[in-house]
């Protein structure tokens, strides 16, 4: 009935009924259910308004999008290789929706416009939350293999080739935990984005968390601390963040052309993501453009020395280490979800225009740069190849000079005809602006953007489940051993082991009964977390049921039967 009701309109929400069932797909999905809550997954009802009249509903929606995450069912079109009627037992439904359905409900979620809103209320609460002062940040960008979209072309680390794509600035905290995004519209660098974005909307969440007092009272207590790689390197920068907003960096120094002497460096015991070590260390005071810094170096066994710099006057060179070389944990966060939660994938290809008064580097005269490049490579080769001419001829006999002559006068030929195609190039690059804005570019140049909307509301369920997955994993850890290598295992293994969901309005409990786990330690584990949850009195979702979780294992032993 409720379907016939939805079929004409006229139903304005689907009941969540949950029906007893036993040996259920995916049951441990709601063992995952309060850190889901507790991450914010459902905070959407303040930005996001009811989608039209139907069978599913927002709510419900939003959350089989973190289901399927979460059980690595990547996009829409793998739900066609899933039962829809077992996914929906989990989630008190008779079956979940096929795949056009999901992408309908999914377009018209995203016409809302409301994920920049939510983003930044779930960022809030994270940095309220665990933000304990450093702020990772690294640039990502999402490769672009379409036809419609006109982007700037992106250098990719990973794959040494410069791709058209979009590029994404990241802000994670010291164990990888992801806060928020931004995107630039064309090929924005990492310090203009700080300066525009990033910086003012840190300053925005932690105002309160520091007072005017405190600040007044100890001149060098940042506010926070930002940590990047070379790509934002620049002293005057940093001086005047700090000046500004009393906001400290740390980064590696571009340059290093000395060595300092062995016996300035000691030995420090440092633990890292779990990993103890010792590093040799010492520090300096430095000037570097005018701007009063610390540098820290460590020296490898190799004897190479890698060279920190910071405004952070107020941290030990001990602390500054562990934060700096902390910061492969972003780079561990961005490879987990490429291979785990397909983080590349872009869903829809709805191409925008830029801003027409944006200003961007000129096509033509990049392109002139480039040629001019290869042309002075080019000479420099010819050159390089005269000069040894020459060297032999005046070591040859005389018999053999003509001969020898000859060779460097095509040389000189070759030479000459390129410093012509040199100042022609140049010539042609000075009477063009190196930066124009996009309303002056050649039509069949033109930038326009991809429309990352719906990318960003599915991100956004993403960090909420990488987020829910480290934070299970991390309660794990404390009872698994070998916890390190293999908690991230244990937890899907949880959330794809079957179970029994057992009803009981009347009592107002919804019971999960886990099935056992491959082997006895996992089991251990599994059992420490339910205790730890069923403490917590978690209620399902827009229902009255208490959540109460239990093993098959612990009832066997107790004699309880389905």
């Amino acid at each position: 009935m409720h379907r016939f009701f939805a079929m004409h309109h006229l139903l304005d929400e689907t009941p969540i009924k949950f029906e007893s069932s036993q040996s259920v797909e995916r049951a441990g999905l709601l063992v995952l259910l309060p850190f889901l809550q507790a991450n914010g997954l459902f905070s959407f009802k303040s930005h996001y308004e009811e989608l039209k009249r139907g069978y599913y509903y927002i709510s419900f929606i939003i959350q089989l999008l973190a289901y399927m995450y979460l059980s690595r069912i990547k996009n829409p079109e793998q739900l066609k290789l899933i039962s829809p009627g077992e996914l929906g037992k989990v989630m008190g439904i008779d079956r979940v929706p096929e795949t056009r359905c999901l992408r309908n409900k999914l377009k018209e979620i995203c016409n809302q416009n409301k994920s920049k809103d939510w983003n930044i209320d779930l960022e809030n609460q994270w940095v309220n939350e665990d933000g304990n002062g450093f702020y990772y940040i690294n640039g990502h960008v999402q490769v672009y293999s379409g036809y419609s979209a006109s982007l700037g072309k992106k250098h990719i680390a990973r794959q040494r080739l410069c791709l058209p794509g979009v590029q994404e600035f990241w802000v994670n905290n010291e164990d990888g935990l992801p806060y928020f995004y931004v995107t630039g519209q064309v090929n924005e660098k990492l310090l203009e984005m700080l300066s525009i974005s990033i910086i003012p909307q840190l300053l925005n969440d932690i105002k309160h968390k520091i007072s005017n007092e405190e600040l007044a009272s100890d001149k060098d207590l940042p506010i926070f601390t930002i940590v990047f790689d070379r790509e934002g390197y620049s002293p005057q920068f940093f001086g005047k963040i700090w000046d500004d907003y009393r906001v400290a960096v740390l980064t590696y120094r571009k340059n290093v052309k000395d060595s300092w002497a062995e016996s300035e460096f000691k030995d420090y015991e440092i633990e890292i993501a779990g990993n103890k070590e010792v590093m040799k260390l010492a520090e300096k005071q430095v000037r570097l453009n005018n701007v009063e810094m610390r540098e820290i170096r460590k020296l490898s066994e190799g004897g190479h020395q890698t060279s920190i710099i910071t405004t952070n006057r107020k941290l030990s060179k001990l602390d500054l280490a562990k934060k700096m070389f902390s910061r492969w944990t972003q780079e561990n966060y961005f490879k987990y979800m490429r291979k785990e939660y397909d983080f590349d994938r872009l869903l829809q290809y709805v191409v925008k225009e830029i801003d027409s008064d944006f200003v961007v580097s000129n096509p033509e005269y990049n392109n002139l740069s480039y040629h001019l490049k290869k042309i002075r490579e080019k000479i420099n080769r010819r050159k390089a190849k005269l000069y040894e001419l020459i060297s032999k001829n005046s070591q040859e006999s005389f018999e053999n000079t003509s001969k020898e002559y000859k060779k460097q006068a095509k040389e000189q030929l070759e030479i000459d005809y390129l410093l012509e195609q040199e100042t022609d190039l140049i010539n042609k690059r000075s009477s063009l602006p190196s930066r124009i804005k996009v309303k002056d570019m050649p039509e069949h140049l033109k930038y326009n953007r991809l429309d990352i909307e719906s990318k960003h509301f599915q991100n956004i369920i993403k960090m909420i489940c990488y987020r829910s997955e480290s934070n299970c994993s991390n309660i794990l850890s404390e009872y698994y051993n070998r916890a390190d290598d293999e908690k991230r295992a244990l937890v899907k293994a949880i959330i794809n082991s079957r179970g029994d969901i057992i009803s009981d309005e009347e009592q107002g409990t919804l019971t999960v009964r886990v099935y056992t786990l491959p082997n006895e330690r996992m089991n251990r584990a599994l059992e420490k977390l339910l205790e730890i949850l069923n403490e917590g009195e978690h209620k399902y979702p827009d229902t009255n049921l208490r959540l109460i979780y239990t093993t098959a294992k612990s009832n066997i032993t107790k004699g309880k039967e389905f």
